[in-house]
C-alpha cells in the first residue's frame, strides 16, 4: 500500500467567538512517506492545522485533501479510522489490556481474531516491547514512555497511510523522549507512513523532520528541509527560532537524523 499524500489548499480556520483566525490561507503539500514537522509556539495554529486533516476542526474556507479526495466529502468516522492520530495525553482505555487497546481499530474494521492477535504481537515487537510481557498488562502498569509507545502502536495498528501526531512526547522526560524520537524515525522509515508531527520543541523538529514548516500567528513563515531552514532562514523570526540555543547541537541533530534514516 502506497503512503498517502496530504494537501492543504488556502485553508482558513476561525473558532466561534474569536476575533482573529487560528489559521489563515495556508497552502501546503505533504508527499507520500514524508515526515513533516509543524513547528512554532503555542497558539500559532499548528495543532489546528493538523486537526483539519481528520476533521476534528472545521474549515472556514479552503480545502484539505488526502490522496486528492476532499476530506469534507468523506465519512468522518471512516476517515478517522484510516488516519492514525497520536496526542500527548495518550488516552489508552483503562479497562482494556494493552492488546485490546492496540486492537481497537482493527476490531472496528472487522479483522478476524487471528489477524488481530498477529498484528498486536508484530506491533509490540516493532515498538520494542516483549509481547509475552506486555499484551495482558493494563495501562496503569505502564510507564509514561511505554504508554506513549502503545499509543503509537494503536495509531498504526490498521496500517493507516497517514499518521497525525500532536505533541506526542511532550509529557515524558528528556531521556525517554529521545528514545521515543529514535523509535518514531525507525518505525516511520520502515512503514513509509506519511506523517505530520506537531511540536514547539526546535531540537525535536531537527531530530525528526524531512521537512520543517515554521508557523507564526496562523501562517507559514518558512517550509523547507532542516538544513535549508537552518542555513537560510527566510525571516528574522525563523532565524531567532532556529538559532536559539546551541547551533552545534542543531547541526548534530541534522546529521544524526540522516544517519538514522540511512541505517
Amino acid at each position: 500500500m502506497n503512503p498517502a499524500s496530504i494537501r492543504f489548499q488556502d485553508v482558513t480556520v476561525r473558532y466561534a467567538g474569536v476575533q482573529r483566525n487560528a489559521v489563515t490561507d495556508i497552502s501546503l503539500e505533504v508527499g507520500g512517506g514524508e515526515l513533516v514537522v509543524l513547528l512554532g509556539p503555542s497558539g500559532c495554529g499548528k495543532s489546528t492545522l493538523l486537526r483539519t486533516v481528520n476533521r476534528l476542526v472545521p474549515l472556514q474556507s479552503g480545502r484539505v485533501e488526502v490522496d486528492g479526495n476532499d476530506v469534507a466529502r468523506l465519512d468522518a468516522v471512516e476517515l478517522r479510522r484510516s488516519v492514525g492520530y497520536v496526542i500527548q495525553a495518550v488516552g489508552l482505555f483503562a479497562n482494556m489490556t494493552v492488546a485490546q487497546n492496540i486492537a481497537v481499530v482493527p476490531s472496528l474494521l472487522g479483522w478476524n481474531r487471528r489477524d488481530i492477535d498477529a498484528r498486536v504481537d508484530e506491533l509490540l515487537q516493532l515498538i520494542g516491547l516483549d509481547p509475552a510481557a506486555y499484551r495482558n498488562r493494563r495501562p496503569s502498569a505502564l510507564s509514561g514512555g511505554e504508554a506513549q509507545r502503545i499509543g503509537v502502536a494503536r495509531a498504526i495498528a490498521a496500517r493507516p497511510r497517514a499518521l497525525l501526531m500532536d505533541e506526542p512526547f511532550g509529557a515524558v522526560d528528556v531521556v525517554v523522549r529521545t528514545a521515543l524520537q529514535r523509535e518514531l524515525i525507525r518505525i516511520v522509515g520502515e512503514l513509509r507512513t506519511t506523517t505530520i508531527f506537531v511540536t514547539h520543541d526546535v531540537d525535536e523538529a531537527f531530530r525528526l523532520a524531512d521537512r520543517i514548516v515554521v508557523m507564526r500567528e496562523g501562517r507559514i513563515e518558512q517550509a523547507g528541509a532542516p538544513f535549508d531552514v537552518f542555513q537560510d532562514p527566510a525571516t528574522p523570526y525563523v532565524r531567532q527560532l532556529v538559532h536559539a540555543g546551541d547551533d552545534v547541537y542543531r547541526r548534530y541533530y541534522m546529521r544524526t537524523r540522516e544517519l538514522l534514516r540511512a541505517t
